[in-house]
């Protein structure tokens, strides 16, 4: 076992750019990868040419590139969240129904999606509250969470009340089972499977902090980042 004291490696909790520049780094070169609707889109901006990523989005292209700006805005060439988006060299476009069967036929490496909540077994729930005025709007991510090989989740830690979105269970309607295996948030990053949470590295608090906040219990990895990064 580690001796290691402190998976603390930054001095505040992560905002919304430097995590998704944290997911970015973690992708695998030569991936495949989904960007769900919301806080994923953001680790677009932040892949290099270097790792080589295809960016796949369920309206029917491969080879997305950053959100687009300025003149590089096309009203013809958007994300699934309806965000201007660019291309880049080699891209493709294809029928909605071929996009999904890419999504189901096991094709993507990684799908990273936002969260309701998340179970310590790694059930993801995303799509629905359960209110009686919420629209559910499940869209393509139940696709997305059973066929990818990879299901990374982006989110905030505790919901506006300070709850936990880390849970024993989840409490809304479920988009997966047991596909989580990494779950990205603004005070530490999880690791999610059959035997609980692993806690890889905290943000502007300690592991025994983290602990207080989230009611199921965690270890401790390992292994974590020996340094403070350097985000943006």
């Amino acid at each position: 076992m580690s001796t290691q004291t402190s998976i603390q490696t930054s001095e505040k909790p992560l905002g919304r750019d430097e995590l998704a520049q944290l997911v970015a780094r973690d992708i695998v070169p030569g991936s495949f990868v989904n960007l769900g609707i919301g806080q994923p889109t953001l680790v677009s901006n932040y892949l290099t040419e270097e790792q080589n990523i295809t960016l796949h989005t369920e309206n029917g292209m491969l080879g997305m590139g950053p959100a687009a700006l300025g003149d590089d805005v096309d009203g013809d060439l958007i994300n699934a969240g309806k965000i201007p988006v660019t291309e880049l060299p080699g891209a493709s476009y294809f029928h909605h129904a071929d996009s999904f069967a890419i999504m189901r036929g096991g094709h993507l490496d990684i799908c990273v999606l936002g969260a309701f909540q998340v179970s310590a077994t790694g059930d993801l729930a995303n799509w629905h509250t359960g209110a009686p005025d919420a629209i559910p709007a499940v869209g393509g991510a139940m696709d997305l969470a059973t066929g990818a090989k990879d299901v990374f989740v982006m989110m905030t830690l505790l919901t506006r009340e300070g709850v936990s979105k880390l849970v024993e269970q989840c409490t809304y309607p479920l988009t997966g089972v047991g596909c989580v295996t990494r779950v990205y948030t603004d005070k530490g990053v999880f690791l999610t499977g059959p035997d609980g949470v692993t806690v890889r590295e905290t943000f502007g608090c300690t592991f025994e902090e983290i602990q207080e906040l989230v009611p199921l219990p965690l270890k401790k990895a390992e292994w974590a980042p020996q340094v403070t990064r350097s985000l943006l």
